[in-house]
């Protein structure tokens, strides 16, 4: 089901002060900036080999992962694998009975189709995101 890791997502309180983080400290440079006003979040990308670095703020209290925040505080938020077929990965996550957050994939950056499965699914606590680019 999944080919590679394809994202790591980290929350954080403010992006600018994130990516200054990463840049002076690990010598990442490069990022991308995309803001998704409907979702409330503003992204910032590095590319680290084959994986992207996502950091992710909120930009109101109405961010899904606004409470998450507010309750961990900064830090790993979640996981991202890349699919072939996320619809087929969907059908085949329900079928076995996994805890899902979507049930069908939505639109994610860089023109991918996303779902993610439920941090409580197998009692791993990890929320893991499905990544599906396009063909």
């Amino acid at each position: 089901m999944f080919t590679q890791v394809d994202h790591i997502g980290f929350a954080v309180h403010d992006l600018e002060d994130a990516i200054i983080f990463y840049s002076q400290t690990f010598g990442l440079g490069e990022w991308e900036r995309i803001s998704l006003p409907d979702r409330h979040i503003a992204v910032a990308v590095a590319r680290l080999g084959e994986t992207l670095l996502e950091l992710i703020a909120p930009t109101s209290e109405e961010a899904a992962f606004a409470k998450f925040l507010r309750e961990k505080g900064p830090g790993i938020h979640h996981i991202a694998y890349r699919v072939d077929d996320i619809v087929a990965a969907l059908a085949e996550l329900q079928s076995r009975g996994v805890p899902m957050v979507d049930r069908e994939p939505r639109p994610g950056i860089h023109q991918t189709l996303v779902a993610f499965v439920h941090p409580k699914a197998g009692g791993q606590g990890v929320l893991t995101e499905l990544v599906q680019y396009p063909h």
